[in-house]
């Protein structure tokens, strides 16, 4: 599948200097720190990273469902809307109607006592008002377009009954039903095997495309993220360390931990025939957030790493417009050979 070409529209969300301050058994962390991004309606956005990262808290976020207590500075605009100052009674108007999440474990996102035809109907009749009749014909026909088998049959069935593709397609059925102005997929396909997990990436794609809709794709698999999306946010350690189109990142990759994780993806050529070499891999994990460096936060784990990189932060630049990067060792970087840039083998 190809990605899809930007829209040239004004932007539908604008996010700037935004930053989430949680609080942890070692005292307030910085989990994200001044991320920045805009959105124009219809385009595709793709948000990468290890776990613990900060792209799934940029996306609760964006959904007022931050943890308890979390504070947040910066700026999230929907359609021009400042979402950070609304109330939760507000926000639970924009969630669903405006903006449509599809979680990556499905059993978590049912509520495993309600049939799925009533969850489905549920957004129906809160944001649009529907009669209980109406919202349900709305929720077979969106079981029927998100390739549920005899959804007619199956409307009054429990989440338990179906399988986890299933399951994965009633939640986007849930997201979609109020035609929300912006989709955000976390993880969509975590747990699903690999041939159930295109055909649900398809169908996002479909559907986004159906409905005119923009998409945030939130995923640690780079080859999801250069297939389904126009623009992508590399984050590490709360920062996006870079960014740009799909196609700049991928060509011109700038930053060490870009680098890094494309060179410990599996290549079928390593899966077997007379050389078998070892996968690469990134020195070290993740650090805890009350240990990240006041400066580069992959700083210790990349293999450029300078004494600057500990305490300076380092400001973002544009190698080529529109692909920003925030490295202080890029000519050193540049030098290096793609695969040794913040991997190990």
């Amino acid at each position: 599948m190809e990605p899809r070409q930007s829209s040239p529209a004004s932007p539908l969300l604008e996010v700037s200097g935004l930053g989430i301050e949680l609080d942890t058994h070692r005292g307030p962390a910085r989990a994200v720190r001044d991320v920045g991004f805009s959105l124009a309606q219809g385009e595709t956005l793709g948000l990468i990273g290890e776990s613990g990262s900060g792209k799934s808290l940029t996306a609760m976020a964006l959904m007022g469902l931050l943890p308890q207590g979390a504070r947040t500075q910066g700026s999230v605009r929907l359609a021009g809307q400042e979402l950070l100052t609304l109330s939760d009674a507000q926000m639970c108007r924009i969630r669903g109607q405006r903006i449509g999440m599809i979680f990556q474990e499905p059993m978590t996102a049912l509520n495993p006592v309600h049939t799925i035809g009533a969850q489905v109907a549920e957004p129906l009749r809160l944001h649009k008002g529907l009669s209980a009749r109406h919202a349900r014909e709305a929720a077979l026909e969106l079981l029927h377009r998100v390739g549920i088998p005899q959804p007619a049959q199956r409307i009054d069935a429990y989440p338990h009954q179906f399988s986890g593709g299933q399951r994965q397609r009633i939640t986007i059925a849930m997201a979609l039903a109020c035609q929300p102005d912006l989709l955000i997929a976390d993880e969509p396909t975590t747990a699903l095997d690999v041939t159930v997990q295109q055909q649900i990436l398809d169908l996002i794609a479909d559907l986004v495309d159906e409905r005119g809709m923009s998409l945030i794709l939130i995923s640690h698999d780079l080859g999801v993220i250069s297939q389904n999306v126009d623009r992508m946010l590399v984050m590490y350690g709360g920062m996006v360390v870079e960014s740009g189109s799909t196609e700049q990142v991928f060509q011109h990759m700038a930053h060490p931990y870009t680098r890094g994780l494309l060179a410990a993806r599996p290549h079928m050529a390593s899966a077997g025939g007379a050389h078998k070499a070892r996968l690469s891999t990134i020195a070290g994990t993740v650090p805890e957030l009350a240990d990240l460096p006041e400066g580069c936060p992959f700083a210790g784990r990349c293999g450029f790493t300078a004494d600057p990189c500990w305490s300076e932060r380092p400001a973002a630049r544009e190698p080529q417009a529109g692909h920003r990067v925030r490295c202080l060792r890029e000519e050193a970087m540049a030098a290096a050979p793609p695969g040794l840039a913040g991997a190990q083998a």
